[in-house]
């Protein structure tokens, strides 16, 4: 993926509504849900939601299918799956090559109480 596709596909997400109706549209799975379904779920107008669609669409992060006359939204899991190919690229390039996954990137176990109690 390219920096600039990286870019687009961020700033998509970077919006309430929009990353809202794209982590739906993952729950769904390939399937997808009609934009009617999706702006209940949402609970969003049909214009207001027809406009964040838009930008998820030339984002390249959903796609559309035409089924009769119900229009079908689906995530694009290869694209999602690239923007986070993207972003973890280097992970843990700094470490030397350490392992890196879900499991090196845990959050620490330092918490706001300890973080409270040590200020006092």
């Amino acid at each position: 993926m390219k920096t600039n596709d990286a870019v687009a596909a961020l700033a998509a997400l970077a919006q309430e509504t929009r990353l809202a109706v794209f982590r739906l549209l993952v729950e769904q799975g390939a399937a997808g849900m009609s934009a009617g379904e999706i702006a209940e779920k949402v609970g969003i107008a049909p214009a207001a939601l027809s406009f964040h669609l838009k930008e998820l669409a030339h984002a390249r992060l959903v796609k559309s299918r035409q089924d009769g006359r119900y229009v079908f939204y689906s995530a694009d899991f290869a694209a999602m799956n690239r923007l986070l190919a993207f972003l973890t690229e280097n992970c843990c390039a700094a470490d030397g090559g350490a392992p890196c996954g879900p499991a090196a990137c845990a959050p620490s176990s330092f918490t706001r109480t300890a973080s409270r109690k040590a200020r006092a």
